[in-house]
Order: structure tokens, then sequence, then C-alpha cells
């Protein structure tokens, strides 16, 4: 029940995600906008921490643990994002970082010695071919321009750097870093190398104070970072990277959602189908696979491993 709440808050928030940074294209720089983001995020939780009084000490070399995860989750990864809805749209951008889904399953397998499941990759065959032709129309009107191949490469780049962000949680989960705390380190980390980067690159840090940038500011720190992040590397560390990503295949979904009553968009047949591809994707990912009989019936009692007494716990 916990993880299928946090699924779906993840899922809802994120989907409006998307037209919330739209608010911030064009009124302050991408890299600005995303140290702000998260500088916000991270001086929020710090102070959540501070007051609840958990524990807020930790060693070097896991805060460099939570810096690396920071680098790739909560800064490089956003930058690229930002920078590519420039010159492609929010449909095509949602599209490509679905790809997600497919390298988590690969990266899981390369760095944490997951095993990869033919359940998961026919999953993730049919929620891209659901995104396919849910963005049908946005795919059909992508040109190989500079502008455009450029757009599609920098969110490609950011996608990848998303998943080994993903990849990173996992094991610093593993090592039995909490979520809070490390959100909370991990995001000012983030923050501060972007805040960085500005400053050398000549970027103002000064953001438009008008009623739209800083509302959406406040969201995306509150709801699309400290919220959802936190709810989305809870699944990460519960169920796995590679079925917490699937939830990224239903971000457009609601994006769209929004959209039909926010902008008026008409749904085609092709939509529809997709979102059905989509939803059977999600089923056969978080299908529980069923143990064989034979191993069932069994003379001698069987003592379970720690991790799954703590889990059926």
């Amino acid at each position: 029940m916990r993880n299928l709440l946090f699924y779906a808050f993840t899922v809802l928030i994120w989907g409006s995600t998307w037209i919330a940074i739209t608010f911030q294209l064009g009124n302050m720089d991408p890299m600005a906008s995303v140290a702000l983001r998260f500088c916000l995020a991270s001086l929020l939780l710090l102070i959540f921490c501070i007051f609840t009084r958990i524990r807020m000490r930790f060693s070097r070399q896991e805060h460099m643990a939570m810096a690396l995860q920071g680098f790739f989750l909560f800064g490089l990864n956003y930058w690229f994002i930002y920078l590519s809805e420039l010159h492609i749209t929010s449909g095509l951008a949602a599209v490509l970082f679905s790809t997600i889904v497919l390298m988590n399953v690969i990266n899981a397998a390369l760095f944490l010695g997951n095993r990869i499941r033919f359940e998961a990759v026919w999953a993730t065959i049919l929620g891209l071919t659901g995104i396919v032709l849910v963005f049908q129309p946005e795919l059909e009107g992508f040109h190989l321009s500079d502008s455009g191949l450029k757009g599609a490469l920098f969110c490609l780049a950011g996608t990848w750097l998303a998943s080994i962000g993903n990849i990173l949680s996992a094991r610093n989960q593993k090592k039995s870093l909490p979520i809070i705390q490390t959100n909370a380190f991990g995001m000012g980390y983030g923050g501060i190398m972007m805040v960085l980067f500005s400053i050398v690159l000549g970027k103002s840090l000064i953001p438009p104070f008008t009623f739209s940038y800083m509302s959406s500011l406040f969201y995306l720190a509150v709801f699309g970072s400290i919220l959802a992040f936190g709810c989305y590397l809870s699944l990460v560390g519960s169920i796995g990277p590679e079925k917490a990503a699937y939830a990224t295949l239903l971000f457009p979904i609601v994006a769209l959602g929004f959209s039909t009553f926010l902008e008026g968009y008409q749904w085609s047949l092709s939509a529809a189908g997709g979102v059905g591809l989509i939803l059977a994707g999600n089923f056969l990912m978080m299908k529980k696979k069923q143990t064989p009989e034979k191993e069932q019936k069994t003379d001698t009692p069987l003592t379970l491993p720690a991790s799954v007494k703590k889990q059926a716990a």
C-alpha cells in the first residue's frame, strides 16, 4: 500500500511539473533556474531535518556519496533537460526522457548486478511504443535541424545522467543512507554546483520577481523536488530502479490530462491506444513473479533471508 501511494504521488506531481517548467523558460537562464530550485529545496529540507532532530552527522565518505548523487540527479541532468526544452517541444522531451526505463534496466544490470527480467524488457517495449503513439504528432513534426538535433541530444544526455543518479541512489540506500538527509544534502550539493557554474559562465542568479516565476519555483522546489523525489527514491530502494522508472511513462499521460482541461488538448485514436499500451506495460512491470508449485512444496522447512523477512514485516 505504501509503495502504491508513493507511486501515485510521484506520477501525479511529476506529471504536472512539465507545465510548471514552462513558466520558467525564457524568464531566466535554465542553469540558474535549476540552481535556485534545488538550493531552495535543500534549504527547506535541512530546516525540516534540524527541527525534527533526525541524524545529521555523516562521514566524509558518506557526504561524497551524497554529493555524487546530487551532481547527477539534482544538477547536471536537470540543466540538460531545461536546455532541451529550448529547442524541442515538451512532448518530444517527454518521449525521449521515457527512455530512462530502458537505461535503468541496463544500468541496474551493469552497476548493481541486477538480473534483466524478461517481463521488464517486454514492459519497456510496450511502454515506449505507447509513448511514441501518444506523441505521434510531435514526432512527425520533428526535423533534424541543428536546433532540433541539439535539443534531442541534450534531452538524451540529461536522461542518461538521471539514470546514473537513480543507480547511485539505490546504492546509497543499500549502504543505509537515509533518503531525507541524503536528498537534503544531495540537493544542496547539486544546487551549489549549478550556482558555481552560473557564476563562472556569467549567468544572473537574480530571479524575476513575477508571480508566475516565483510560484512555479516554489512548486518545483517543494512538490517537484522535496515530495516527489522523496517518494520516487523510496520506490527506487524498495522495488528497484527498473520498476520505479516505469512511472516516467505515466508522467506524460498526466501532463496531457492537465492539458486537456487547461489547453484544450484533443485526444486521437492513436493517443488512446498508446495509453492502453503504457498501462499494459505498467501492469506487466509491476506484476509479481509467481513461485512455481514445485519450489513451494518441500519436506524441509525453508529459512527466509533476513531481507525478505524485513520486507514481509
